[in-house]
């Protein structure tokens, strides 16, 4: 049965290999596969099968089959019994023969096939294949491709038949007159000759071992015959491909004296090749198998035709290869193995032959040159040992050679020689020093390559460079001698400066390995290698390079490591010391980046070092020679400005640790002499050489200055006719310069008990005499910007020497105010329209050491430096960040920070000039040159002012010490001055002018006597509020201003007030209108404060704000208007409130902000909103307008303005917060008006004048919100809520959509409900109050009012929580009594209150029962009800009674309520439908007591409930559901029951025909007398207006009688129903005539 079955499958796929589409026929081979993987034998043969009897299907639809044939042979080949090996064989064998014409795609698969069984059953295979392979007959193209695909795959197997095969197709070979057949015997004759060498290498593997080479040499020879002299001539390029490619594996079995004989006319064969062939990858595989083989039998003629080889060999590795072609990299590779067998074999020819190419003008000749240089080094050693020297002495010129990839070439060169001895020769060192210069080329080269994409950069030539030389240096033992110590000689020659990190990494290994191998002592033998650097060079040198520590991929790091390997080899005493520092600065680089390493640092940390190092090594000899090579290294680093200075600092060093006096000062005369005084790092670096000098040499280094001066080097160069001599000008200035910047640096380095009696008499003397020129006796001063730069910082040093200096106190500095003026006349000079230098940054840092010193400036003196300083910065033009270049190409973050260096050094001078008088007097004096930057209408000046204030007055807290309490007088003015600014429109003067408050108050506290840590809460809170003026957000503007105002109004003494708000009225009239709004805000805050004392003024306030609301449009005049009135109005609350309520409607936003200041307090709230509740409820609210009968419009009501101005005023108070409290206390009183207010605006309208008004209201701009008498009170009862605490209830009144039914006059009533409900929920505890208030208006004479107060109790009852509040009694009597009430809509609302009460509170249905259920049934019974809208209700609240009601209540009534519901089963009116079916599902609860009466009801409805569950209205479907599952139970039949309460659940989707059979099944089981009357009830259902119910009685009638007995027919009024039959037959829908026609052929089981 399994078989049959997977063969079925397994057809029916192959019948759909016909489909056309690829992704299918491809599932269809996988499926086939996966099947043949559970019965491989089975498929095979349905495989067979299937091909065999459908002999015309297509062969791509065969090659499917055969393929997955193929996969499962392969994957199950060893479970295959011979039978079935055989079928597949058969078939194989035939589909691969059946067509004479090669089909290449079929007959491949087959073939495939074929191959995948002679892995196993190769006899059988041969047996099959053979038969069609007859001597003297041309075989099919795929017997001879299955043979050779055979011969690889099964080796072993195969060669067994070689021969017999050989001897029938050696014939076949002449008649072979097709390319195609001719190239698969050259394929097989390959694959063959391939197949024997395997065997005859694997012999002790092999079945038979007797086989030898010469069992198959003469047929091969004899097909060679064939191949080389008639078909290797042939035009066609693949046949003549084929040739070549067998000739290399049959040239291993040719008979040896044959091959000799045949290599003169092969080789050259072979190679004229080339020129015809493109694709040259098989040619040169070939010929390398023929080189071999001759090679193997001893071959002589090799020697004539080496020229000819060589000659067209090397063109084909000098063409380069493509890496994307992957044949042209095999290519490469086969060539070379080429020229590996000629190398071995004709070595002295080969090189003579290569070694001139490497001087050719071809840069591809070259380096396809030394790419096959390498090769036979690598690959033919011993031939190449004794020709080492030849080929070093022929590798000079390719060392110059300057092309990268010539280069690359020979570094892969030296990197073979390295592993064979070469290096080791003479000459080896000049392969070093190349690949060390290669490891040297900057590794910056631009990355930009040229369209040629075989380019090389040098950056590659380096990567490649650096990493020969590591990996020679560490893994290739032999060089350790060649490389140690040599490589030292390239450490020091700046040359090769980019190679010192891989120099550095490969010499401290191979020290290391000296080093386990014991030499420690003599690791650097300079008897040995004079060449070699001194010990100081190697220090000098590698310490420079630690200065830039991750220069040159972290050379510092590098540098220091061997540095402390060669310890001993630079001076014993230093290995202690250096193996303790090293490692520490190393760990410190490692520690940190290029980025936050801290340069100054570093190079402190490295000038200690050498400190340590010289006291360590304590001879002055060694001291002497290291401080001379130091100097002497000084040129070599002139294009290293960074390297050079911190040179100069180790000279500056070493020179201090110097005894010798001559050395010192023969060294620094040489130092002037020679140094490159136009470039700033060597003016630097000269300098601090001389400051550190003069640490040990004050003396020394003082009088080789002045000597310089005297020298007549300095006069040549500053003479009268200097400009035709040595230096130029500009040049005679940059010396200058630099003695004025050694002599600070000699200050500042020296003892300062030495140097402070030579400053006046010899240093500043020397300054000035060189800073002032004197032309014909005239002094003229410079304009050269670097001698100005360099004379303000000598002067700085100089500053601060005395200023550090242990006497300081007692030093008068006479030249002092000589040298403020001259800083002031520098800051001058400078253009106040850009900052292009850093000269007033420098020049006012010296000011700031200079006016400390003793004397004191004069008055005079300190304004004018004050003044030039504040305008020489503050008015300076902001950054633009847009330019990323200025005029001068600097960078823009170079001048952002220039900039921002020059606000710190203006910052620190008037700190300095404030701490000679820290007094309120001094701090008044201060900000008067400040306060008019402050107030600037320019952004940039303000924000640099405050930010120079808040520096200042942070710095006069922080130093103030108060010994007697005394008045700060001027604090009001200087808070008035900038506590508005917290509001500025820029946030960091807002910043700022907060910590100048903060400052300022604090410094109030302790000129009142606290101490200066002394914390105050409310100050503190100032810091709190920062952070958020980060974002001109203006309520946290406005917050800060307030609470600034409220600790200002604290903080300020009585006697200040008046000038403080003065100075605030000032600042209304600020330019920028933030701070005009902090003024306003404070003025507000200040005078609620104090307002008691300012009585008097208050009628003139309130005219000028009235005046202003009018006059001016800002938002912070009418924030600060909205403050005044509430503060009026809490003294005179009948006046605002009469004007306010004369106020046209809609009201202005003035009006508005007014309204909304009374809301601020909760008293006074509370007044307003009880006189406005009055206003509301006093006046009627609508009046009836007529229309106009002729332009056929009837009345409309128009809404009285007074309760309209009320309610808008209500809304505008509630909306401010600040209502809160007031309208908690009245909430009752406010909601219940407010919802009545809500019920007579319905459909009201606005009186036409105010109509107009809005209208025009609207189009000057929008309107804050509709005047609309329904919108304004339902957004008023919103506000109202909102403030009242129950956001809630407006939420979710709003998220189910309740405020636009109330809107609405339709569903009114329905919003009420959401309303109630949401109250009911989420107000519970405010209900009584609103009942009882709600009652009297259940009599109200407006309709509207009725309706919403039934709307709303209605709804509360449908909660439990009137019967918590004890209500519920109270509120269903008010329903009862409303059950006669003259409106439709207001009965229907009470008898949906009282339904409500079964869900609300269910445990008091049983106790009003009786009353409930008369009041449920007089509601069906309702005669003034044409919608049937109170019956509809009165079903639905009866259903939900039920449940609760006792039993002996509902049965007097049960029967009464049946037959009223039984109409409205088949209502137009879903709503009615749905109702009735649930009540009379509700019903049948209560049947028990009478049974048989009920059940009678239930059969005359069953009918329409089972029609009805096809109802087009999922409610009333379901509502059908709902009954049947409750009859079910009463019909006395268990299996209906379980199938009504099986397939009928509510969460099942129900198949309905198949139901219905069930159903009828059933039916006619267990009442078949029901026959008739179901078909009849059935009949009046044919004229339904519902399609799917029309259908659904016909089938309802097809199933009865399927399932009637027959003693039953004769119920049935056959003519009766097939007329009615037929006339259903005519309906228009198909569906319809369909379940006609299908009952009409049931019909005969009754007939």
């Amino acid at each position: 049965m399994t078989e049959s079955r997977i063969k079925r499958l397994a057809t029916t796929l192959m019948d759909a290999t016909t489909d056309k589409d690829p992704l299918v026929q491809e599932q269809i081979y996988n499926a086939l596969c996966y099947l043949g993987e559970s019965e491989p034998e089975e498929i095979l043969n349905s495989c067979d099968e299937y091909l065999r009897q459908h002999d015309k299907l297509g062969y791509p639809h065969r090659v499917i089959i055969l393929k997955a044939m193929e996969t499962v042979v392969k994957n199950n080949i060893a479970l295959l019994d011979k039978s079935t090996a055989k079928v597949v064989i058969f078939l194989a064998s035939n589909e691969m023969t059946k067509s004479k014409e090669v089909i290449r795609d079929w007959q491949q698969a087959a073939s495939n096939v074929l191959v995948a069984v002679g892995q196993r059953f190769i006899n059988k295979v041969m047996e099959e294949v053979l038969t069609k392979f007859q001597p003297g007959i041309l075989p099919h193209y795929f017997v001879m491709q299955t043979f050779a695909n055979l011969s690889v795959s099964n080796v072993f197997g195969m060669v067994p038949f070689l021969n017999s095969i050989l001897g029938t197709m050696l014939p076949m070979l002449g008649m072979a007159k097709q390319d195609h057949m001719k190239s698969v015997f050259c394929y097989a004759l390959q694959h063959f000759s391939e197949s024997i060498q395997e065997y005859l290498a694997n012999l002790d593997k092999a079945p038979d071992p007797t086989v030898r080479k010469d069992t198959f040499s003469n047929e091969i020879f004899s097909a060679y015959e064939v191949l080389f002299n008639s078909w290797l001539q042939h035009r066609e390029a693949k046949l003549r491909l084929a040739v070549v490619e067998a000739m290399g594996p049959m040239s291993y079995l040719m008979p040896s004296e044959k091959l000799e004989e045949q290599l003169p006319k092969l080789i050259p064969g072979i190679l004229t090749l080339y020129k015809k062939h493109t694709e040259a990858f098989y040619i040169s595989k070939s010929l390398c198998q023929i080189l071999e083989a001759s090679v193997n039998i001893g071959s002589r003629s090799l020697d004539v035709q080496l020229d000819s080889l060589l000659g067209t060999l090397h063109p084909q590795i000098c063409a380069p290869a493509d890496p994307s072609v992957p044949l042209t990299v095999k290519n490469h590779t086969e060539v070379l193995r080429c020229f590996t067998v000629l190398a071995c074999s004709f070595p002295d020819r080969v090189l003579a032959f290569l070694l001139p190419k490497l001087e050719s003008s071809n840069e591809r000749t070259r380096v396809g040159t030394l790419l096959i240089m390498r090769q036979i080094i690598n690959s033919a050693p011993s031939q190449m040992e004794i020709k080492k020297p030849f080929i070093l002495s022929s590798m000079k010129l390719p060392l110059q050679d300057s092309n990268n990839k010539v280069k690359r070439a020979v570094v892969q060169v030296i990197s073979a020689m390295a592993h064979h001895g070469y290096l080791e020769q003479p000459g080896g060192e000049a392969m070093m020093e190349f690949l060390v210069r290669q490891c040297a080329l900057p590794s910056d080269a631009p990355k930009k390559q040229p369209p040629d994409a075989d380019d090389l950069t040098s950056d590659s030539v380096q990567s490649i460079s650096v990493n020969t030389l590591f990996l020679l240096s560490t893994t290739v033992d032999r060089m350790n001698n060649v490389l140690w110590p040599y490589l030292l000689e390239f450490v020091t020659p700046i040359q090769f400066t980019n190679a010192l990190t891989p120099l550095c990494k490969s010499l401290m290994y191979l020290a290391m390995k000296k080093q386990e191998e014991g030499e420690n002592a003599s690791l650097i033998r300079y008897d040995l290698n004079a060449n070699l650097p001194s010990p100081y060079a190697l220090t000098t040198r590698l310490l420079v390079v630690s200065s830039q520590p991750y220069a040159g991929d972290c050379r510092g790091m590098a540098a220091l490591r061997l540095l402390n390997v060669l310890h001993y080899s630079v001076h014993p005493a230093l290995d202690q010391l250096w193996s303790k520092q090293v490692p520490l600065l190393v760990e410190h680089i490692e520690e940190n980046t290029e980025k936050s390493l801290c340069q100054k640092e570093w190079e402190e940390k490295l000038l200690l070092f050498l400190q340590e190092t010289l006291a360590a090594v304590s001879d002055n000899t060694w001291i002497c020679h290291f401080v001379t090579e130091m100097c002497r290294q000084l040129n070599s680093y002139n294009g290293f400005p960074l390297e050079k200075n911190f040179l100069y600092k180790c000279i500056g060093t070493t020179l201090g640790a110097c005894a010798s006096k001559d050395l010192v000062q023969k060294q620094l005369q040489e130092l002037l002499e020679t140094a490159r005084y136009h470039e700033e790092a060597e003016r630097e670096g000269l300098a601090s050489c001389f400051g550190i000098c003069a640490i040990n040499h004050l003396e020394e280094t003082l009088a080789k200055l002045e000597e310089f001066v005297r020298s007549d080097v300095f006069k040549k160069s500053v003479g009268l006719f200097s400009i035709f001599k040595d230096r130029s000008d500009n040049e005679v200035e940059k010396i200058k310069s630099t003695l004025i910047l050694c002599y600070g640096y000699v200050a500042v380095y020296a003892p300062k008990e030495l140097v402070l009696s030579r400053i006046e008499a010899d240093i500043l003397k020397n300054i000035f005499q060189y800073f002032n020129t004197k032309v014909l006796g005239i002094k003229v001063e410079t304009k050269d910007l670097t001698l100005k730069l360099c004379l303000i910082r000598s002067i700085c040093m100089i500053s601060q020497a005395i200023y550090n200096g242990v006497k300081c106190g007692d030093f008068i500095f006479s030249r002092k105010a000589e040298l403020v003026a001259q800083m002031v006349e520098f800051i001058k000079a400078e253009p106040l329209e850009a900052m292009r230098t850093p000269v007033r940054q420098r020049a006012m840092i010296t000011c700031t050491y200079l006016v400390v010193l003793e004397p004191h400036l004069s008055d005079p003196d300190r304004t004018e430096l004050i003044d030039t300083c504040l305008a020489s910065v503050l008015a300076l033009p902001p950054l633009e960040p847009g330019k990323e270049r200025d005029e001068n190409g600097g960078d823009a973050l170079h001048k952002e920070m220039l900039y921002g260096d020059t606000i710190s050094a203006l910052k620190d001078l008037l700190k300095s000039l404030l701490q000679r008088n820290l007094t309120p007097h001094g701090l008044q004096d201060m900000f008067a040159h400040l306060g008019p930057w402050i107030k600037s209408n320019k952004e940039h000046e303000r924000q640099r002012a405050v930010e120079v204030s808040a520096a200042l007055l942070d710095f006069y807290l922080s130093k103030l010490n108060v010994s007697t309490v005394i008045p700060f007088y001027n604090l009001g003015v200087l808070i008035a001055l900038f506590s508005p600014r917290c509001s500025d429109s820029l946030a960091g003067v807002r910043q700022h002018a907060v910590d100048c408050v903060y400052c300022l108050l604090y410094i109030q506290l302790c000129y009142e006597g606290f101490a200066r840590d002394h914390r105050d809460e409310m100050v503190e809170g100032l810091k709190a509020l920062k952070k958020g003026l980060e974002e001109p957000n203006f309520t946290v503007l406005f917050h800060t201003c307030n609470n600034i105002a409220m600790v200002i109004g604290k903080r300020v003494p009585p006697d200040q007030l008046m000038s403080l708000l003065l100075a605030m009225f000032e600042g209304l009239a600020d330019p920028d209108k933030n701070c005009s709004r902090a003024a306003t805000v404070m003025i507000n805050s200040l005078l609620k404060e104090r307002g008691g004392v300012l009585q008097e003024k208050v009628p003139d306030i309130m005219s000028i704000i009235h005046s202003k609301l009018e006059e001016v449009d800002e938002e912070h005049i009418r924030k600060a208007a909205q403050q005044t009135v509430y503060i009026l109005a809490s003294q005179h609350k009948s006046v605002v409130v009469s004007s306010l309520l004369g106020s046209a409607l809609p009201f202005d936003s003035h009006t508005c902000a007014m309204w909304r200041s009374l809301a601020t307090e909760p008293t006074l709230t509370s007044q307003i909103l009880e006189q406005l509740l009055e206003k509301v409820n006093r006046d009627v609210p609508y009046k009836e307008s007529k229309g106009f009968p002729l332009l056929g419009s009837g009345s409309e009501r128009v809404a009285t303005p007074l309760p309209l101005a009320a309610t808008c005023a209500l809304y505008e108070i509630m909306s401010a917060p600040e209502s809160g409290a007031a309208v908690l206390g009245l909430y009752p009183p406010l909601f219940v008006t407010l919802l009545l207010r809500l019920s007579c605006t319905v459909g009201v309208q606005l009186p036409k004048n105010l109509q107009s008004r809005e209208r025009r209201s609207s189009s000057h701009g929008p309107a804050p919100r509709s005047l609309h008498p329904c919108s304004c009170a339902v957004e008023t009862l919103k506000v109202m809520l909102a403030r009242g605490g129950s956001e809630e209830v407006t939420r979710a009144v709003g998220s189910a959509g309740g405020w636009e039914l109330m809107a609405s006059p339709e569903r009114h009533h329905d919003g009420i409900a959401v309303l109630a409900g949401a109250m009911a929920r989420h107000a519970g505890p405010r209900l009584p109050l609103i009942v009882k208030n709600l009652i009297p208006t259940l009599n109200s004479v407006f309709d509207s009012q009725r309706i919403t107060t039934t709307a709303f109790f209605a709804e509360l009852l449908n909660s439990n929580v009137v019967n918590d509040l004890i209500l519920l009694e109270t509120i269903m009597d008010n329903m009862m009594g409303r059950q006669k009430d003259a409106c439709t809509l207001v009965r229907m609302l009470a008898l949906r209150g009282l339904g409500n009460i079964a869900s609300g509170s269910p445990e008091k249905v049983r106790k009003h029962g009786a009353k409930l259920l008369a009041s449920m049934v007089n509601g069906m019974d309702d005669k003034d009800d044409p919608h049937n809208l109170v019956a509809l209700e009165a079903m639905s609240s009866l259903s939900k009674l039920l449940d609760h009601v006792e039993e002996r209540d509902i049965h007097s009534m049960l029967l009464h309520i049946a037959i009223r519901i039984r109409p409205f089963f088949d209502s137009e009116q879903p709503d009615l439908r749905q109702s009735s079916i649930v009540l009379f599902g509700n019903l049948t609860k209560f049947s028990e007591g009478n049974c048989e009466v009920f059940f009678e009801q239930i059969l005359n409805a069953l009918v329409t409930l089972l029609l009805h569950l096809q109802d087009p209205k999922p409610a009333v479907v379901k509502a059908c559901k709902f009954a049947l599952r409750m009859c079910g139970p009463n019909m006395g039949c268990e299996g209906l029951c379980d199938m009504f309460l099986n397939h009928l659940r509510e969460d099942r989707s129900l198949h309905y025909g198949e139901f219905m059979n069930n159903v009828c099944k059933h039916l006619m089981q267990s009442y078949p007398e029901m026959l008739n009357r179901l078909i009849t009830t059935n009949l009046f259902y044919f004229k339904s207006n519902w399609v799917d119910i029309r259908a659904a009685a016909p089938m309802f009638i097809g199933f009865l009688v399927l399932h009637v007995d027959e003693d039953q027919c004769q119920q049935v009024d056959l003519d009766q129903l097939i007329s009615a039959l037929n006339l259903l037959l005519k309906d228009p829908v198909p569906a319809v005539r369909v379940k006609v026609a299908e009952t009409l052929g049931r019909l005969v089981r009754i007939l």
